[in-house]
């Protein structure tokens, strides 16, 4: 039994001119390549997705940012609250643009939403979580997770978001 609880509803939820704020994450860990022709010790970055409740495909842990937290607490609440994991909250991947067929109301009719993500390296995976009745979770690699997604605004983020800015991270490590 979980002891954490979703929230739910709309009453908190913050709008701005006519869309609906999402916050999201892509969780990241990585793997060590089991190559035994390779002298390297290459490590494998894998992202967690989540079913959809609504359709085929995966998702990245996201919902809506509520006036009471900061974009960055709203992304960590989600990934708690939909894939049951706690990280570090690492940089804003970007802002995403999309159409919810199933989030219109009276603030938004159009069902228009922009949604910050950013990236959150995975510590530790919780044995039960709020939607755990509803999600499963599933560490893919970065390719299985780009035939995965179900969204394109997700793959966007995925593949221009996320890739990009790992890319100039380990850079940085590397310099």
């Amino acid at each position: 039994m979980c002891d954490l609880v979703a929230r739910t509803g709309r009453h908190q939820q913050r709008y701005e001119a006519g869309c609906r704020l999402v916050a999201g994450c892509i969780p990241y860990r990585y793997r060590q390549s089991i190559d035994c022709s390779s002298d390297t010790d290459e490590k494998i970055v894998e992202v967690l997705m989540i079913n959809s409740t609504s359709g085929p495909g995966l998702l990245f842990p996201k919902g809506g940012w509520e006036n009471d937290e900061t974009v960055e607490e709203a992304a960590v609440r989600e990934a708690i609250e939909e894939a049951g994991v706690k990280g570090d909250l690492k940089d804003l991947l970007g802002h995403y643009d999309f159409k919810s067929k199933t989030h219109q109301d009276e603030f938004c009719p159009e069902g228009l939403c922009k949604a910050a993500m950013f990236a959150l390296f995975v510590r530790e995976e919780l044995e039960s979580w709020p939607e755990q009745s509803i999600r499963q979770r599933s560490w893919l690699t970065i390719t299985e997770a780009v035939e995965s997604c179900r969204h394109p605004w997700m793959r966007d983020a995925l593949v221009q978001g996320f890739l990009n800015w790992h890319a100039e991270k380990s850079e940085e490590v590397f310099d």
